[in-house]
C-alpha cells in the first residue's frame, strides 16, 4: 500500500489550491510532502462540477492569501478587478457606494471565472513532482486508525495517509460516512445564474441589489461581461428559467433597472436550491472538512470561497508549523489547534450571511424600512462605510 503524508479528496477551488500551497512545503531535513489528490471528474477538468460557468468573487485579502501561496501571479492574468461596487434596495432611497480609490486599493476585489482557473489549476497540479493526482478516482470506503487512515478506491487499490482532507463539495462523501452532526437552514430561495451582455461597460463595477423577492447581483467578468447571481423563491426561479432570452432579459430589466443600460444578451441560465449547511465543528480523528464540505453558504456577500480560502490558508500554516516541530500532521494536537483557530470566523461568517439573506429577503414593511435607513446611515456616515468596505474585502 502506498503511503501518503496528505490525501486530498475533491480538486476543486479548495482542495486544488491547498494541494497546491502543500506541494512547497518541506520537512526540517528538506524533504517534500507525499501528496495524493483524489477527483472523480475526467482528467482535463472539462465536465468538473466545480468549474463551470459560474465566477466567484475574490475579496482583496484573498488575494494577498493566494500571493502568499504563490498562486495570484498565474491566477492574475484570469481575473477581472472590482473597482467599485453599489449597494441599492429596490424601491427606496438608500444606496450605498464604494471604490477602490476611496480604499487607496487597486481593486476591492477580483472576479474569477471557475472555468479557465480549473485548467489553470490542473495544470499546475500535474506539473508538481512530489502531487499525485489520483483521476478519475473516487473513494469507497475509509476506516480511521490510531495513526492513519486507510483509503479503499474505486479501482480497488487501498493505500493510507496520516491525513484526509475532504474537499468533495456539499454532497461530500467523506461527510455522510463520518456523519458528523451539521445544521442546515433551507432559505426558501433558488439562485439563477447567467453570464450577462451589457449594451454599458461594467468598468469594473459590481452591484447588489435587494429586491422584495430576494437579492440580486451582477459581478464585472472579461470582455465586458457580467455574472449574474439572481436569488428568488423557487416557483419565480422555476419561471425563470423557463422563459426565453427576451423575456428573461425584459424581466432583469425591470428588477435591476438601467445602471448598464439595457441589457443584450443572455448565456445559458443554471439554477440551484439556497440552504444554509454547515458543520460547527468540520474535523474528526485524522480528518479535515473544507470548503462547501465544511460550510455552504448563502452567496449574499459573495462570503463562500472567501471563508474556504481562509480556512485552506490557516491549515497549511498549522502543517507547517507540525513538520517544523516534527508533529505528526493528522494529530488531534494539529487538527484540533486548527479548528480552534478557525471556529470563530466560521460561526461570525455563517452568521452574518444568514442574517443578511433574511433581513434583505423580506418585502415585511418594517424590515423594508429598517434596511433602508441603515443603507442610508452607511451612505452619510464614513465610519459605518468604512467598516462595510472593509469586511467586503475581507479584512478581521
Amino acid at each position: 500500500m502506498t503511503h501518503y503524508d496528505v490525501v486530498i479528496n475533491g480538486a476543486g477551488m479548495a482542495g486544488a489550491v491547498l494541494a497546491l500551497g502543500l506541494a512547497d512545503l518541506r520537512r526540517p531535513d528538506g524533504s517534500p510532502l507525499a501528496i495524493a489528490v483524489i477527483e472523480a471528474a475526467s482528467p482535463d477538468f472539462d465536465a468538473h462540477p466545480g468549474f463551470d460557468a459560474r465566477s466567484i468573487a475574490l475579496a482583496w485579502h484573498s488575494r494577498e492569501r493566494l500571493e502568499r501561496l504563490g498562486l495570484w501571479p498565474g491566477m492574475a492574468t484570469l481575473a477581472t478587478p472590482i473597482t467599485g461596487i453599489q449597494v441599492s434596495d429596490r424601491g427606496h432611497f438608500g444606496r450605498v457606494e464604494m471604490t477602490a480609490t476611496e480604499y487607496r486599493v487597486p481593486a476591492l476585489g477580483y472576479v474569477v471565472e471557475l472555468a479557465p482557473v480549473g485548467q489553470w489549476l490542473y495544470r499546475q497540479m500535474s506539473g508538481r513532482p512530489h502531487l499525485r493526482l489520483l483521476c478519475p478516482a473516487r473513494i469507497t470506503d475509509f476506516t480511521q486508525h490510531a495513526g492513519q487512515v486507510v483509503l479503499t478506491l474505486d479501482d480497488g487499490s487501498v493505500c493510507t495517509t496520516s491525513l484526509l482532507v475532504a474537499a468533495d463539495g456539499n454532497l461530500s462523501r467523506v461527510r455522510q460516512q463520518l456523519s458528523l452532526p451539521g445544521r442546515r437552514l433551507d432559505y426558501g430561495q433558488s439562485a439563477v445564474i447567467a453570464n450577462l451582455e451589457s449594451a454599458e461597460p461594467h468598468r469594473g463595477r459590481a452591484f447588489e441589489r435587494f429586491t422584495p423577492g430576494g437579492p440580486l447581483a451582477l459581478l464585472p467578468m472579461s470582455q465586458g461581461r457580467s455574472s449574474l447571481v439572481w436569488c428568488a423563491a423557487p416557483e419565480r426561479a422555476r419561471a425563470l428559467m423557463a422563459m426565453d432570452d427576451n423575456a428573461f432579459l425584459a424581466a432583469l430589466q425591470q428588477e435591476f433597472g438601467y445602471r448598464l443600460g439595457r441589457f443584450t444578451r443572455a448565456g445559458q441560465r443554471h439554477s440551484y436550491p439556497l440552504v444554509l449547511d454547515e458543520l460547527p465543528r468540520p474535523w474528526h480523528h485524522r480528518v479535515v472538512l473544507l470548503g462547501n464540505a465544511a460550510h455552504l453558504l448563502h452567496p449574499i456577500a459573495g462570503q463562500g470561497f472567501n471563508l474556504g480560502l481562509r480556512d485552506v490558508a490557516a491549515l497549511v500554516e498549522h502543517l507547517a508549523q507540525a513538520l517544523a516541530g516534527g508533529q505528526d500532521l493528522g494529530s488531534h494536537e494539529v487538527l484540533s489547534a486548527y479548528g480552534r483557530e478557525r471556529q470563530p470566523d466560521q460561526a461570525g461568517i455563517v452568521g452574518l450571511t444568514t442574517a443578511l439573506a433574511l433581513l434583505f429577503s423580506s418585502d415585511h414593511p418594517a424590515l423594508a424600512a429598517g434596511r433602508n435607513l441603515g443603507l442610508m446611515a452607511m451612505a452619510a456616515c464614513p465610519s459605518f462605510k468604512s467598516q462595510l468596505a472593509w469586511r467586503a474585502m475581507g479584512k478581521r
